[in-house]
């Protein structure tokens, strides 16, 4: 008799939630209709990011922040659907780790576009075939992804978001003993994160390298001796037994995403810019550079370098640094930078991801 009591209260907490849902929705058309006659973009990322900074500030619980934080990513998702059907693309195939990544940062609620490479993910979104573009660009334990910062050299696109994703690589096949795989299948840079895993529990093993983690969770649904390294979505998606959880060597594997887009995002006050430069060729050229940030006390939390495919021995730099590129003192850092550049484009500014 309590359970049902709780139970009705529960219902009736429900019924109101929902009303007031569908009367956020209703505010949520108003501002689409504004936003659409002023031109100006649907997805907000400051706004986003302003939104779940208030939610966790006045979250008393027990419902924890990370649950609350995914509840409202459903409800935002389902006002941006209401605003204008966006259209997200993705390096896929689906179920890899960057879909899960775009599903994290945009919800269940948009439209999705499978892309075979990462510049086809930045054509879609050139071309105005589709509104943002998710993109992987750096791994915790594997470095950068090239690939990705080679694009924003001729790109004009921005970054508007960041998402940082916790990789966790299962063993994924129809058997249900590990002493039965005799044949491993994953993408080669799962195989380097899951290395002393299996050397340890697979050291006769088969490993044979394909596209992805979702063609590799294909290979295993022809069952066998095979197997595949991928994420648990594969297992779902492909009706496969997670016979191993989390055999990543390091705890601490995380994948950084990119948000790639059109727009220009505003300051958040807790903001990131990205930058791409290349520096005149003399003698203590890079430090010559670095001093304008030192100087304004600008943390720098990334330096990569790419040799340029326009001239032999020569280099593009890639910097990410704290700060938006129109406050007062990271403005003046980059035009002391210019000036010892023959090169210089802010890649873009944007909220700082938790």
């Amino acid at each position: 008799m309590e359970i049902t009591r709780l139970r009705k209260k529960i219902d009736k907490i429900d019924g109101k939630i929902l009303g007031l849902l569908n009367e956020r929705a209703g505010l949520t058309l108003s501002i689409g209709r504004a936003k659409s006659k002023k031109g100006a973009s649907v997805y907000v990322p400051d706004r986003e990011k302003e939104v779940y900074r208030k939610l966790v500030s006045d979250n008393k619980g027990p419902l924890s922040d990370d649950s609350l934080k995914a509840v409202y990513r459903e409800i935002m998702s389902g006002s941006l659907a209401l605003e204008k059907p966006l259209e997200i693309a993705y390096l896929g195939p689906q179920a890899t780790f960057t879909h899960i990544a775009a599903l994290r940062k945009f919800g269940e609620s948009l439209r999705y576009l499978e892309c075979k490479s990462i510049s086809e993910v930045f054509t879609e979104v050139e071309r105005g075939r589709a509104d943002y573009g998710v993109v992987p660009i750096e791994n915790s334990t594997e470095g950068a992804v090239n690939h990705t910062l080679d694009m924003f050299v001729d790109s004009e696109l921005k970054i508007c978001s960041e998402v940082y994703l916790p990789i966790e690589h299962h063993l994924l096949t129809k058997r249900n003993k590990i002493s039965s795989i005799k044949r491993v299948y994953s993408h080669e840079q799962v195989f380097a994160q899951c290395r002393m895993w299996l050397e340890t529990n697979l050291p006769n093993a088969s490993l044979t390298a394909v596209a992805s983690t979702t063609a590799a969770a294909m290979h295993a649904t022809h069952g066998g001796d095979r197997a595949a390294i991928a994420s648990g979505l594969a297992a779902g998606k492909y009706g496969l037994n997670i016979l191993a959880r989390s055999i990543q060597d390091s705890r601490h594997n995380i994948t950084r995403f990119l948000i790639i887009g059109k727009q220009e995002v505003k300051a958040t006050a807790h903001d990131k810019t990205s930058i791409l430069f290349t520096m005149k060729d003399r003698a203590g050229a890079l430090h010559d550079i670095l001093i304008p940030f030192k100087r304004r006390r600008i943390n720098l939390t990334k330096i990569e370098s790419r040799p340029s495919k326009r001239k032999a021995w020569k280099y593009y730099f890639f910097v990410d640094l704290d700060g938006h590129h129109k406050e007062r003192k990271v403005r003046k850092a980059l035009a002391s930078l210019k000036n010892n550049c023959l090169f210089l484009k802010v890649l873009g500014s944007y909220p700082k991801a938790s």
